[in-house]
């Protein structure tokens, strides 16, 4: 009797393309693609869809607890002077900042609407790379749960920043460029040119993945998605999206750069010594476990050879960021996807062992840590992990002491006067409390403020300055300067037992306001030496 001929099952992997027990059918045989896998999961998408919610609701609860931050400020004022570019961002989310206000309202809850909406999808996206690793239901959720409890996403979440959209478009890019791993169909490009384009819109750090993602499948494979023809059209793609801005940048002599150089010449040592223990805090220390062994799974277990090209991605934009002195938050993205390849070895300990405490540890630290959570008086220690926390507050009172500064001078000068501050953050705190104060317009030589100045030499009154504490003296630009107020942020009184002040130690707090008489220079030749980038 005859043995039974073995079944030939046949699994469509991209265009044309089939294997079957032998190799590749139409088609040659690919070695590197031998363990990809047959199929995926179904997706989960009631669970994770009210775990997001959940988050939501919280993300939305304490959006107005605080105040706005002081890169918030100057989105909202960047997005009043639409521009296809600024000298140190894309035009992304200005517009974005612009398009919440005219939508939800001129307030901080409103303004972080989106953020919120960009967070929620960032955790459906991480569950649906989980999926496309193999994972299951709980595997989904747990992976949508842990991103969605880390401390960068619940910071980046919690306020409007580029750093937000910017994490949601790489972890696009990641899960569509892990399709294209997977089922080898080129045409996975296009999205993927497409979702980085738009990245380029908002940050150009997204070149940063694509370099890595390359480097990772050229050394480790798998090679034949370079050689797809629809690489070039993904790659056209990103740039027409991209080219406006591109175009801007060109134009103004490629500003970027020079913002770039000033981060790493002044920032550069101190983000190469904390970029190892900022890898271990920004998910969760408890965490660490889980993307060590998620990049262990990457590299070894043959079921996922497929995806190790993430797993060699991930050191090597560790490498290019501390070879431009980057921060340590930038590489986020791709640690997230290693701690969603350890998700799946994480549900088996969880059936093990039954503990759920750690989970439980973490959201109540990095809710300490990123959200506003604790009273002003309360900030100490937060502050030493996340100073993002301290820079939502004191701007109103800001504004209260430039007020206080402006009142002393004689209302027939102040037709000629001018407010000018030292960084965007104090002329966006002036830009959005002072008209409600009496106050002009701020003029400020700081990042793009310096393109929407100068003031008109005509206004050749007295100037009132306000800068930080430590920062350089006026005395160089403007003539017979003397302090007429001080910010506080506290307001003096008991915030509890024993508690004596509630002013928050931040880059404002105890911020000088000066009277200076005048000019050294008119303001259309002074103001070349007021500009600066960082």
């Amino acid at each position: 009797m005859l043995p039974r001929a073995p079944t030939v099952t046949l699994d469509r992997i991209g265009p044309r393309q089939y294997r079957g027990p032998t190799g590749w059918r139409g088609g040659t045989v690919d070695r590197e693609r031998d363990d990809a896998p047959r199929g995926l999961p179904r997706f989960t998408l009631g669970p994770v869809a009210a775990l997001a919610a959940v988050l939501a609701v919280a993300l939305t609860a304490l959006s107005g607890r605080y105040g706005y931050h002081r890169d918030e400020l100057y989105f909202l004022a960047a997005g009043d002077h639409p521009a296809w570019g600024y000298v140190d961002q894309p035009p992304l989310t200005p517009l974005i900042a612009r398009a919440a206000t005219e939508l939800f309202g001129n307030s901080v809850a409103g303004l972080r609407v989106p953020a919120t909406l960009a967070f929620v999808a960032s955790v459906v996206v991480v569950a649906l790379v989980a999926r496309e690793l193999g994972g299951d239901r709980r595997t989904q959720v747990l992976a949508a749960g842990l991103a969605g409890v880390s401390a960068q996403p619940l910071a980046v979440g919690h306020l409007l920043s580029t750093a937000g959209f910017d994490l949601l478009a790489w972890l696009v890019i990641c899960w569509l460029t892990l399709r294209l791993l997977r089922t080898g169909d080129g045409r996975w490009w296009l999205p993927i040119g497409l979702c980085v384009g738009v990245g380029l819109l908002n940050k150009y750090l997204v070149a940063l993945l694509v370099l890595a993602l390359l480097a990772a499948v050229l050394a480790v494979g798998p090679r034949r998605v370079l050689r797809s023809p629809w690489l070039p059209v993904g790659a056209a793609a990103a740039l027409l999206v991209a080219a406006p801005n591109l175009w801007w940048q060109a134009e103004h002599d490629w500003p970027q750069l020079t913002v770039a150089e000033g981060i790493g010449t002044d920032d550069g040592a101190e983000n190469r010594t904390l970029f190892l223990p900022q890898q271990l805090i920004y998910l969760s220390p408890l965490f660490v476990p889980v993307w060590v062994i998620g990049w262990l799974r990457l590299w070894h277990d043959p079921p996922l050879r497929w995806a190790r090209a993430t797993a060699v991605a991930y050191p090597v934009l560790c490498v290019l960021v501390l070879a431009l002195g980057g921060k340590g938050y930038y590489v986020v993205p791709l640690l997230l996807v290693l701690l969603v390849a350890g998700c799946e070895p994480a549900v088996g300990w969880v059936r093990r062992h039954g503990r759920t405490w750690p989970v439980a540890a973490v959201v109540a630290i990095n809710a300490a840590v990123t959200l506003p959570v604790l009273p002003r008086s309360a900030l100490t220690v937060p502050l030493a992990l996340n100073k993002e926390q301290g820079e939502q507050i004191g701007w109103p009172e800001l504004a209260d002491a430039a007020e206080e500064g402006w009142s002393t001078i004689p209302a027939p000068k102040r037709a000629r006067a001018v407010v000018f501050t030292r960084n965007y953050g104090e002329a966006g705190a002036l830009d959005r409390y002072g008209p409600a104060r009496g106050l002009p317009r701020p003029y400020s030589g700081h990042m793009s403020y310096a393109d929407w100045g100068p003031p008109p030499d005509s206004m050749d009154g007295p100037v009132l300055v306000v800068q930080q504490e430590d920062a350089d003296g006026a005395e160089r630009y403007f003539t017979d300067c003397r302090q007429v107020a001080r910010v506080d942020n506290g307001d003096g009184a008991p915030d509890g037992e024993g508690a004596e002040n509630d002013e928050v130690e931040n880059e404002e707090q105890g911020a000088a306001v000066l009277l200076c008489s005048g000019t050294t220079k008119p303001w259309s030749r002074l103001w070349p030496s007021l500009r600066h980038y960082y």
